[in-house]
């Protein structure tokens, strides 16, 4: 939903507020990326064409969670969780685990997300946010880096995900790994050797936490 609402709002925002100081240091961004001294319009397209790819840019990154920001300060949209996150959330929370975001998307995206769910502002729930800034979620070293900044062992952090690559990166570093595999976003379940061994479960009311 936040990806289609950004592509779809791109233009009107860039024609609202594209004179702006930080809005245009970040097109100019693109511009230069683009290689050429571009138009406002050829910079929307450029950056809609992006979010059909799933890149990951510091530019759009930033554009997006400004557009967001609009979006959940109009009131026009809540960002969408699973009916079975917030509860599990805070009853581990409520259990005394600390608990941490680490997502591709910038840490004040993430807080506006949480912050504006369907279950209302999950944020106080959260110890910390970790974005690509501390590295690649598929690259070990992140998760060792993560580790180290919460100042626990990496062999006492559990790890979800629905991503098999990140979850073997994690492994490599030492975390415990749940697979997170819902019915509804992959229909044929990843078991043993496609999920390359890594427990799983369907929702988070099934993840058994270690003792």
């Amino acid at each position: 939903m936040l990806f289609p609402y950004a592509r779809n709002a791109l233009p009107g925002f860039v024609a609202r507020h594209g004179k702006e100081e930080e809005v245009r240091r970040w097109l100019d961004a693109v511009a230069i990326e683009h290689g050429s001294i571009c138009s406002d319009e050829v910079i929307v397209e450029t950056l809609q064409g992006w979010i059909d790819q799933d890149r990951k840019h510091t530019a759009l990154k930033a554009l997006q969670g400004m557009i967001w920001e609009a979006g959940y300060r109009d009131a026009e949209f809540t960002a969408p969780i699973y009916a079975d996150v917030a509860p599990a959330l805070r009853q581990w929370r409520g259990s005394g685990l600390p608990l941490y975001v680490y997502s591709s998307g910038s840490v004040p995206a993430q807080k506006l997300f949480f912050g504006h769910s369907d279950a209302g502002d999950l944020t106080p729930l959260f110890s910390g946010w970790f974005d690509t800034e501390v590295g690649g979620k598929r690259e070990a070293g992140s998760y060792e880096a993560i580790a180290a900044r919460i100042g626990i062992d990496a062999s006492e952090i559990l790890f979800l995900s629905d991503v098999v690559e990140e979850l073997d990166a994690a492994r490599i570093a030492g975390m415990q790994t749940v697979l997170v595999d819902r019915r509804e976003d992959y229909p044929q379940p990843r078991d043993g050797a496609a999920a390359h061994d890594h427990p799983r479960a369907t929702s988070f009311a099934d993840i058994l936490l270690p003792a």
